[in-house]
């Protein structure tokens, strides 16, 4: 199903170490609307949904993935010289303590990921709303990630990244109409 290839999607640059800027950073790693749950939920979503709209759902999806790459780049880049010290100080001493310099899918509150944060109704088109809801949460989120962070590398990535939840929303509206489009139209038996 899939190819691939040992690059990032858009390059992660980071300058200098700073764990305090990770720790906002995983709010997409792990969080409720980060990237791992958008990955799986589209994944779980395809195999409800029409024909006609289970490719817009696995490209996403997919691309999701490769976001979560991103991101656990970015977050290992900015912690794996931090001393414990400097973990402890940026609020991922808890971190530290049961992870080490490991990654770990929780949010920037420390609460680990949980599959309640994925969600299917067995209806595309609130499936697919949902999934809109997802992403604008993920841009909004990336936003204020770019607000606090004074690293104008790291948001120059997190920039890409809001722009590509824009992207997905349109994909997923899109899928929306084509769903509407097709229960709307009369049906000849």
């Amino acid at each position: 199903m899939w190819v691939y290839e040992k690059k990032l999607l858009y390059p992660v640059e980071v300058k200098e170490c700073n764990p305090k800027l990770a720790r906002y950073i995983a709010e997409q790693y792990g969080g409720a609307d980060g990237e791992l749950a958008a990955a799986l939920r589209y994944m779980n979503q395809r195999y409800t949904v029409p024909d006609k709209v289970i490719g817009v759902l696995n490209d996403i999806a997919t691309e999701e993935f490769s976001h979560l790459e991103m991101l656990a780049t970015m977050i290992y880049k900015l912690t794996k010289d931090a001393t414990p010290e400097q973990l402890e100080e940026a609020g991922l001493g808890a971190h530290y303590v049961n992870h080490g310099h490991a990654l770990f899918y929780e949010n920037a509150g420390g609460v680990p990921f949980t599959t309640t944060y994925i969600q299917a109704k067995g209806d595309p088109i609130a499936d697919l709303y949902e999934d809109i809801a997802a992403e604008e949460k993920a841009r909004a989120t990336y936003q204020w990630i770019i607000n606090v962070s004074d690293d104008a590398w790291i948001n120059d990535s997190l920039k890409f990244l809001r722009e590509r939840e824009n992207v997905h929303s349109l994909r997923f509206r899109e899928a929306v109409e084509i769903l509407k489009d097709e229960r709307d139209r009369k049906k000849i038996f």
